[in-house]
């Protein structure tokens, strides 16, 4: 009786499957295939590479990784692969937007700088201001990218928006780069970027000081392409208790974006092997 009861669900299964019991008792003592192994193989691949973007890459970046390390693949498969292990990208559609729709609001966006043909690093930088939060207060985060490679070049946190918070985070890029004159700065019309101190250094360093046409917020769409990632990759579901906590967070994605992150707009490199591409 005992090994009726024992055998009795998978009878129903097997009823439920219209298979025969032989088959399914064959089928589970048959050793895996080489498609399957060959899936575990990848699938411990993708982990490993998932992993290595902070968890933020789904199939079309995983893919191409595999790709750069000489894995004849699909992304179907890939994805496939991911479903199964229950791994997922971050993707700016979790945050209410699809990623289709993305692509139309950023296509519609008219930049006052796009007449600039950008060949090299150092011609256009942009800068540009967002807010997080430490146990529910604001803290403010400032950036400047050069828009030629998407690299950040400085950033700086701070619990006030004002020119001291714009101000570390280009000293910050001067220090890492020094560009000659004619460098075209370009942010919003925010005061922090239109203070006498701020304009003083772009006169001193003889940049080219631009700012978003009236009630175009989105002419600096770069930069705030950057903070969509950031913050839907990597800063979304986190939660910061001090200040130091936040300001690791940001140094690890900030370095995992500039040396790691895969960028469809720079032929699937980041930006800084974008940039030695074209010394």
């Amino acid at each position: 009786m005992e090994a009726n009861r024992q055998a009795w669900p998978v009878a129903v299964m097997c009823d439920h499957f219209n298979v025969t019991r032989a088959g399914f008792y064959a089928w589970r003592s048959r050793e895996p295939g080489p498609r399957q192994l060959e899936d575990e193989r990848l699938t411990q691949r993708i982990v490993q590479i998932h992993s290595k973007s902070l968890h933020t890459y789904g199939s079309p970046r995983v893919r191409d990784v595999l790709v750069e390390q000489g894995q004849c693949i699909g992304q179907r498969r890939v994805a496939r692969l991911m479903r199964s292990a229950h791994i997922a990208g971050k993707y700016a559609g979790q945050q209410g937007r699809s990623k289709a729709g993305q692509r139309r609001f950023f296509r519609s966006i008219a930049n006052s700088e796009r007449e600039i043909e950008l060949v090299r690093p150092d011609q256009v930088w942009v800068g540009d201001v967002t807010y997080l939060q430490v146990r529910g207060q604001w803290r403010y985060l400032a950036v400047v990218m050069d828009k030629f490679s998407r690299r950040i070049l400085g950033w700086s946190l701070d619990t006030t928006r004002d020119v001291t918070l714009t101000r570390a985070a280009l000293f910050q890029a001067l220090r890492k780069r020094n560009p000659g004159p004619g460098l075209v700065f370009h942010s919003d019309r925010g005061i922090e970027y239109a203070a006498h101190a701020y304009r003083a250094i772009m006169r001193r360093q003889g940049f080219t000081q631009s700012m978003n046409r009236p009630g175009q917020m989105n002419d600096n769409a770069h930069v705030e392409s950057f903070f969509h990632s950031l913050k839907s990759e990597y800063i979304h579901g986190k939660r910061f208790d001090t200040d130091e906590q936040l300001r690791q967070t940001l140094r690890t994605y900030i370095s995992f974006y500039n040396h790691s992150r895969i960028h469809t707009s720079l032929s699937r490199m980041n930006p800084v092997s974008f940039e030695l591409t074209q010394a």
